[in-house]
């Protein structure tokens, strides 16, 4: 995968096939067709802070490198080099995350960008908090961004969080009882990224103490 020598890491636990909600799976089945087609495409996703914009982008590029094809991801909630962006139309696909992050200059390269795309067979994908025509970018790369088939990510609810974080446990072949969930949710966060950092701690712990992950676990590696 190119990725311009940048020290970007992939998350192998961000695959479509973990991905919940039944209007996302829409979202999915919509990409993959894009994988089958000649023509240049531009996607443009949004939603919610930890409703899985990256997991969705992650497993896009995950995707695209199973099978062979030439892909980018770029997270500019990370610092990027200037100029990050310039060439990348060469490429099958392209997956830029968090786009509200762009700085003026990398604005002007992902209006370019967009502009070279559409004459070559690149499929496009970018994704930012809410509409385009709501973010803080350059006039003429919204109305771009306003061109793009447009999806908004499902809102997950406490049941499907939990529904997440069991399914990644079971990958792991670890057993960890649901009321820890419920006292994450109660006195942790809500938010599903801090709690799937929140159980990657918690099982390295458990596994450095030879113990289950229990609530006095918890207490004292979460220091709640």
């Amino acid at each position: 995968m190119n990725q311009l020598g940048l020290p970007l890491a992939l998350n192998t636990k961000m695959l479509w096939r973990n991905f919940s909600g039944d209007k996302n799976q829409q979202i999915i089945n919509f990409l993959t067709n894009l994988f089958s087609q000649s023509s240049a495409s531009v996607v443009y996703i949004y939603g919610d802070k930890s409703n899985g914009k990256t997991h969705l982008l992650q497993g896009c590029t995950f995707e695209a490198l199973e099978q062979s094809l030439d892909v980018v991801y770029l997270d500019f909630a990370e610092e990027m080099p200037g100029g990050i962006l310039n060439g990348l139309e060469d490429n099958d696909w392209v997956c830029i995350d968090n786009v509200d992050y762009l700085d003026e200059n990398q604005q002007q390269e992902l209006f370019d960008l967009y502009n070279r795309a559409t004459h070559t067979s690149v499929k496009l994908v970018v994704s930012g908090p809410v509409l385009p025509g709501e973010l803080t970018l350059l006039k003429d790369l919204k109305t771009r961004l306003s061109l793009a088939t447009i999806f908004c990510l499902e809102s997950l609810d406490d049941k499907s969080k939990k529904d997440i974080i069991q399914q990644q446990m079971n990958e792991r072949n670890l057993k960890i009882d649901r009321k820890i969930y419920d006292y994450l949710f109660k006195y942790y966060s809500r938010d599903l990224t801090e709690l799937l950092n929140a159980i990657d701690q918690l099982d390295e712990a458990s596994l450095q103490q030879k113990n289950n992950i229990t609530i006095p676990l918890v207490k004292q590696v979460l220091d709640i």
